[in-house]
């Protein structure tokens, strides 16, 4: 399981929904007209104890059936006004808080393509769904209710308690009596009610994660008959959120029977009173029905407290857990290294050298003619000028991942290493020997730790990421395919790219099997891809990465899912396309191989040896072992001699 994003911290309620802001500013008149109105359609509620009294204390007495009748009229327009209020303030929030909601999901998404693979890495697409989701419903609803409601229950309260006391003081004093016992509830609610709630809200996101990890995997999970253990852990995960749902359902019980009850006993106390009140003729009938009637109008404010506080606290966790992710860095788009003036002096150091740097310099100053000429021939120099400083260049590149331990080994030390401009350059090594931790580098899906990558001697940090990733393309080793057309998915490598240029990327990558499916090019490949098989959905990955003609091509071991035949011809018609590039190939077989102009060999996160197939396999034992496929490694046979 991945690691948990963030535990819950003590914050304000209050200083997290401000957060909401920037968002809400937009539609802030049609929030505080459709607060107004409610306000007004409240405060028309306050009016009805005041007509029952003008009733009670005229007409009743005086036995007006007229004045009766006038007074129920009163009663039924004051009604059906506050309903029309209310309906006018639905409408009012409604298209702005569904407009504020999509433009809080459209800022989310943009968020996160722009943050680092790191984030990715870490993160449970199950949390990252439901705070696009789940959460952001609750903020909309928040804003569509509590928030209003707050404002309108808290003023109906003081307008109301105004009335009270207008019409008896010490009736109004009994009825005040149990605030401040109250507000001490309320406050000890929200404490532990905003606990429950994050920990509900996360464990929404790990119930998530499991759902989507379980239809994603459906094959493996079938293949194996794991349906019970997954079945079991679903179910642990339920019951863990149904019991935290519980807690929350006994603490929104417990608060909203005690908001109930303590006001309900001071209403219970003000009747005793008042009815003796109008006994002893200090108070009039219609002043005492009145004010019971506007006690029980403000009923309904003071109960919803609980039920108000509940969703705002909910709410509070939901913009906390929003803006952690909207909180973390992007990618920069520009980055200067910290050590890239070190880089640019050895670089300048090495001016007049080769500009490549080979640790195998034996072996490689044999290889001078052969490589040479290989490269010329790709490039258009001419023999006996100056070695071009262009192509693709490590410098001194280190890296560790951004949770590794502090003080940990580098997967990548003093990584020096150049590719001259139309070379292909095969990178082989060991399984977990930091292959496909360089290739990413390049596109700079993960930032370097020192050193630097040039591209035609521009280092990559400098360049904006839109025209890094033009320059260039990149094939992994685990295609990835989306929920779209063949084409689509093909043309996601170069915008813009034209139907020609698709037809031309499907036939390098051999992928004439398109055309056979029920609609073509226009057939929906299905979530992740999963309709074609390893190979189709490899070679569709490779079309995507050739289709722009780019001019730096990197290729995680794009081949290795095809079978003898299909590679054999994906190689020829790739061969093509490496003339005009400039290419870093991941390879595991020496078929592979062939496609370099020359190989370089890493071992535990460094270069070790440079040159051609050839000669690595005359001078290398540790490529000879890797190329041959032998069961133990050249130290294991030594060992055993």
């Amino acid at each position: 399981m991945p690691e948990i994003p963030a535990e819950h911290t003590e914050r304000s309620a209050v200083r997290s929904l401000l957060r909401l802001w920037p968002y809400v500013r937009p539609v802030r008149i049609r929030l505080l007209s459709a607060a107004l109105v409610a306000i007004l359609a409240s405060c028309l509620g306050l009016v009805i104890p005041l007509v029952l009294k003008w009733m009670v204390d005229g007409p009743v007495a005086d036995r007006d059936p007229g004045g009766v009748w006038l007074g129920a009229l009163y009663l039924l327009l004051l009604g059906i006004v506050e309903a029309l209020l209310f309906g006018l303030r639905r409408w009012l929030v409604a298209r702005p808080l569904a407009g504020v909601e999509a433009s809080m999901r459209a800022a989310l998404y943009r968020h996160l393509q722009r943050l680092p693979v790191a984030f990715h890495d870490r993160w449970p697409s199950g949390q990252l769904l439901s705070r696009g989701t789940t959460d952001l419903m609750l903020l909309r609803m928040f804003l569509a209710f509590p928030l209003t409601f707050l404002l309108v229950n808290g003023t109906t309260i003081v307008i109301g308690f105004l009335i009270l006391f207008a019409q008896d003081w010490s009736l109004g004093l009994v009825l005040l009596a149990p605030a401040i016992p109250l507000m001490i509830l309320c406050s000890l609610f929200e404490t532990k009610y905003a606990v429950v709630a994050r920990q509900a809200q996360d464990q929404v996101g790990d119930l998530t994660t499991v759902v989507e990890e379980s239809v994603l995997g459906i094959r493996i999970i079938k293949g194996f008959g794991r349906h019970r253990s997954q079945a079991l852990a679903f179910r642990a995960l339920s019951r863990r959120l149904r019991a935290t749902e519980l807690g929350k359902a006994r603490l929104l019980a417990g608060i909203w029977a005690l908001i109930t009850a303590i006001p309900e006993l001071a209403i219970g106390a003000a009747l005793v009173l008042g009815t003796v009140e109008v006994a002893d003729g200090d108070l009039s009938a219609g002043t005492l029905v009145a004010f019971l009637s506007t006690a029980l109008a403000l009923r309904w404010p003071v109960e919803s407290i609980g039920f108000l506080l509940a969703i705002s606290q909910e709410s509070a966790t939901a913009t906390e857990r929003y803006f952690e992710v909207m909180d973390v860095a992007e990618e920069r788009d520009t980055e200067v290294s910290a050590t890239a003036p070190e880089a640019g002096a050895k670089a300048d150091a090495d001016a007049d050298a080769d500009a490549d740097v080979d640790v195998n310099a034996d072996t490689e100053a044999d290889a001078d003619a052969d490589t040479g000429a290989c490269a010329m021939a790709k490039t258009g120099a001419r023999p006996g000028t100056a070695p071009d400083r262009g192509g693709m260049a490590f410098e001194g590149v280190e890296f560790r991942y951004p949770d590794a331990r502090p003080g940990s080994v580098p997967v990548l030390t003093r990584i020096d290493l150049r590719i001259r401009p139309g070379e292909t350059m095969a990178l082989v090594g060991a399984t977990g020997s930091g292959k496909t931790t360089l290739t990413a580098l390049v596109p700079r899906l993960h930032e370097l730790t020192a050193g630097r990558i040039t591209l035609d001697g521009e280092d990559i940090a400098a360049l904006e990421r839109p025209r890094l990733r033009e320059l260039v393309s990149v094939a992994f080793e685990e295609p990835t395919l989306f929920s779209a057309t063949v084409g689509e998915n093909v043309l996601m490598g170069a915008e813009g790219a034209g139907e020609d240029a698709l037809r031309r990327a499907l036939a390098v990558a051999q992928a004439d099997f398109v055309y056979d499916l029920p609609q073509g090019l226009d057939t929906q490949v299905g979530e992740q891809g999963l309709s074609l098989s390893g190979g189709q959905r490899q070679r569709l990955a490779l079309a995507r990465a050739v289709v722009g003609e780019p001019r730096f091509l990197v290729l995680d071991d794009p081949l290795s899912a095809l079978d003898v035949h299909t590679e054999t011809l994906v190689e020829a018609a790739l061969r093509r396309v490496l003339e005009r590039t400039t290419a870093l190939v991941v390879a595991h077989r020496p078929s592979t191989v062939m496609l370099a102009d020359r190989v370089a060999l890493l071992s535990d996160g460094r270069i070790t040896a440079v040159g051609t197939h050839q000669e690595l396999l005359r001078g290398n034992a540790e490529y000879a072992w890797l190329m041959s496929g032998a069961e133990h490694t050249p130290a294991e046979e030594g060992s055993t001699r």
